[in-house]
């Protein structure tokens, strides 16, 4: 079977994507992907060993903190982001992702993301003496991590308050032998904050976000502009940046290099920023959660009375 770029885009492509996903690596990658599915035996598992070397190989230029030797490190690590999409665009498009193929995907990023930091910042401290690398090397790594717990918590946060909201509509719902069977709850396939309500089992929907949107009108709009692009609204997330630092810091680090620290800082801003407002929607959606749940007990102790 051969595979066509319409398959990798329609197939692999997520509803939803970092912007420098959607507009610097998906054109590039969903080609290699064409060429590399059609044409040879490679498995995901081995791309995914050939995009840690990259992301090593690039640790290594920055290590020098010549500028040429930042250029190619710069290119190298967006070389290995590339591969790093590659890797799981074959593995959904032929179908043979592994549970070990997803371990050794995340491992190896946290670790690119540890020697690339390491290796950049300690270069910079070599070649200035400023202790300010230093530090900001260990907070691009503290950030790095903070990133991503925070996403796999929030995302344990939302399905609990989703199973909750199912478990209370079945207590709550009438036991008629004639009513279709209710399908098992399932976790959301991209859980994120600006999931439209799902149905729970009932014909209710449950807005988790009507609070949020009742204070800001304009931001579904300004979402809709962006899901038409296949943009999150998560603007500056892990991979901005990662992006940042790795590659726009180390290329302006030709015109100077206090560039690299000025880019490592000045997208740490906007990092927490985006943090501390997916922490304040996540405070609204408990606020809408808690409603919900107030008045399904409602409707339950109604029917016990009708009862």
């Amino acid at each position: 079977m051969k595979f066509t770029l319409e398959d990798v885009r329609s197939r692999t492509y997520k509803a939803r994507d970092a912007w420098w996903t959607v507009f610097l690596v998906d054109p590039l990658a969903s080609r290699l992907v064409v060429a590399v599915a059609n044409r040879t035996s490679i498995t995901p598992n081995q791309i995914t060993w050939g995009a840690f070397l990259l992301g090593l190989g690039s640790a290594g230029c920055f290590l020098t903190a010549d500028p040429m030797w930042l250029i190619a490190g710069a290119v190298l690590y967006h070389l290995s982001f590339v591969l790093d999409c590659v890797d799981g665009k074959i593995a959904r498009l032929k179908g043979t992702g592994t549970v070990l193929g997803g371990w050794l995907d995340y491992v190896f990023d946290r670790i690119r993301v540890f020697a690339c930091a390491l290796a950049l910042m300690w270069g910079q401290y070599r070649a200035t003496g400023q202790d300010l690398y230093l530090l900001l090397g260990i907070g691009v790594v503290f950030l790095d991590m903070l990133r991503y717990v925070d996403a796999l918590q929030v995302t344990k946060v939302r399905r609990q308050m989703r199973r909750a909201l199912r478990t209370a509509y079945d207590e709550v719902a009438p036991a008629d032998p004639r009513s279709p069977a209710k399908s098992p709850p399932r976790d959301d396939p991209e859980p994120d904050l600006d999931m439209e309500p799902s149905r729970t089992g009932t014909a209710e929907a449950v807005d988790l976000q009507e609070e949020f949107h009742s204070r800001y009108g304009w931001y579904v709009p300004f979402r809709t502009w962006l899901r038409a692009r296949r943009v999150r609204t998560h603007l500056v997330s892990g991979i901005e940046f990662q992006m940042a630092v790795f590659i726009v810091g180390p290329l302006l680090g030709l015109v100077s290099p206090a560039m690299i620290g000025v880019i490592t800082i000045g997208a740490a801003v906007p990092l927490l920023a985006f943090e501390a407002a997916i922490m304040y929607k996540l405070w609204l959606s408990s606020r809408d959660f808690t409603r919900a749940l107030a008045d399904i007990r409602t409707k339950r102790h109604t029917h016990m009375i009708d009862a």
